[in-house]
């Protein structure tokens, strides 16, 4: 179990914040605190970092970055296009030269044993994604990676290692089943959980050392989010107690660092069991992360689901982070197409979540054209209107058909319209009086367009003026987002 002092301190912390919300504990944020990621004072739906509120968007071809050869050109290749987020997990899926422990002459692994080039590249992507501000979102544990074809060659696997033997820690030769059915023991380790036994001590006590390993290189670094699993639905108890194990290392440091986990059914909204966990309970869940509603829901249907989520986080507000877009391939689950990606990044944005990620293909768009240009895109938005200063506004628009667009307002000063696939719909501007910038960005290609007062039906003006109800026409098909400023 946790030492009490360290954890206690946790608590009181944890107390603080509930007792004082975010800006409270924004207050006890200071010096070496002060600049690490954490929620914005001024509105916690939103993070800021360095003291300054920021959006987080990203994209990349790979979820375990750190293993990457070609890292630092791949983050470069982020930050040209202005992602500034990434998702990493602690993969232990790939070839035996990259698990996180050394192998031995014998082909076996020893868990009491480091494989240093793989905590050297954990600390190399840490350092590399500080020096160009992109946030990292760590994810503790994924369930993929014990079960299946990859247990196989897991380095927990008794048949792997030299450290303990089936019997000993009560873990099997293989686990064939997906792991959505929570049949592997390795995530009962705790006591009390359901298939917990007196043998798994042995993998906890490992499995503490490891996340004991990855905190002593993660918490010297201010750009560090915390996620325990790949959408879980092993028991809360699981996360919790790693939730709790990474805030009291983080006390002992005089650190505060923000943590969360994410949950299997999220995308089934008010009909979800595990996901409501986060809605009350801030002192584990200081963030949310709904990345789930993102897959098997699409058009109109995402949106409300998506609206739902917020508002049941918002009661409490913390920011809500989408670290997977699903939106590629076309799989059974509920991917659809890249299209379907674009559209999920979009409505995200608008609908008032803090951090859209684009999730690696096959079954996401990753960093190709299609994500690239949706950063550029939002990154030209957000010079004209903050995305922590607007909300929803659905109900100022008119003559609108399901899923044709989408409205994030500071009703009298800014506007952000988004068209899906071209369109025109009615602005209610009739309590905005004064004259309107408009600018047209592209969605496909991430830039603006300037166009003259045409006639027609294809008609964009650079300016409008408001009073009155405005119709508003995409300039061509495709996706169009309007920055909608008053002068």
């Amino acid at each position: 179990m946790l030492p009490i002092l360290p954890y206690l301190r946790f608590l009181i912390a944890s107390a603080a914040i509930v007792a004082y919300g975010f800006v409270g504990m924004h207050l006890l944020a200071q010096d070496k605190n002060t600049n690490r990621i954490q929620p914005f004072a001024e509105n916690p739906r939103y993070w800021q970092y360095k003291d300054k509120p920021v959006m987080l968007l990203g994209g990349s071809r790979t979820d375990h970055l750190f293993l990457l050869d070609d890292l630092q050109f791949h983050l470069d290749e982020m930050r040209k296009v202005g992602a500034n987020y990434v998702r990493n997990t602690m993969s232990q899926r790939e070839g035996r030269e990259l698990k996180p422990y050394r192998l031995l002459p014998n082909d076996k692994f020893d868990l009491d044993q480091w494989n240093l080039d793989y905590w050297q590249r954990f600390e190399n992507m840490l350092k590399w994604t500080s020096e160009r501000d992109i946030i990292v979102q760590i994810e503790v544990w994924d369930r993929f990676d014990y079960s299946t074809d990859h247990w196989e060659t897991s380095p927990w696997n008794p048949g792997n290692n030299v450290n303990y033997t089936h019997e000993e820690s009560g873990l099997a030769t293989s686990y064939p089943n997906h792991p959505s059915r929570d049949l592997q023991p390795f995530f009962h380790s705790i006591r009390g959980m359901p298939h917990y036994n007196r043998k798994l001590d042995l993998i906890r006590k490992r499995q503490e050392s490891f996340v004991a390993k990855l905190l002593s290189l993660s918490l010297n670094y201010g750009n560090v989010i915390y996620c325990m699993n790949n959408e879980t639905s092993t028991p809360v108890e699981w996360g919790q107690y790693w939730i709790e194990f990474i805030q009291a290392e983080a006390t002992r440091k005089g650190l505060i660092v923000f943590t969360t986990d994410m949950f299997d059914d999220a995308f089934l909204g008010d009909k979800a069991k595990h996901t409501p966990f986060i809605f009350t309970d801030m002192e584990h869940y200081m963030f949310a992360d709904i990345s789930q509603v993102n897959s098997r829901n699409f058009d109109q249907t995402h949106w409300e689901k998506l609206q739902w989520l917020l508002k049941q986080v918002n009661a409490h507000p913390r920011p809500c982070n989408h670290t997977k877009i699903y939106g590629s391939g076309y799989h059974g689950f509920g991917t659809g197409g890249p299209e379907d990606g674009v559209e999920r990044f979009w409505r995200n944005i608008l609908g008032g979540s803090a951090s859209v990620r684009f999730h690696r293909p096959d079954s996401g768009n990753g960093l190709n054209d299609f994500a690239k240009a949706s950063i550029r895109a939002a990154r030209i938005l957000e010079s004209q209107i903050k995305f922590w200063e607007i909300s929803p506004r659905m109900d100022l628009l008119s003559n609108r058909v399901t899923n044709e667009a989408y409205l994030a307002a500071k009703p009298g000063e800014c506007y952000a319209l988004y068209f899906t696939n071209g369109g025109s719909v009615g602005l209610d501007l009739t309590d905005a009086k004064g004259t309107f910038a408009v600018t047209w960005i592209s969605i496909s290609m991430g830039v603006t367009t300037r166009t003259t007062e045409t006639s027609g039906a294809r008609q964009t003006r650079n300016t409008i003026e408001g009073g009155r109800i405005v119709t508003l026409t995409a300039p061509y098909k495709g996706g169009w987002v309007a920055a909608i400023v008053k002068q």
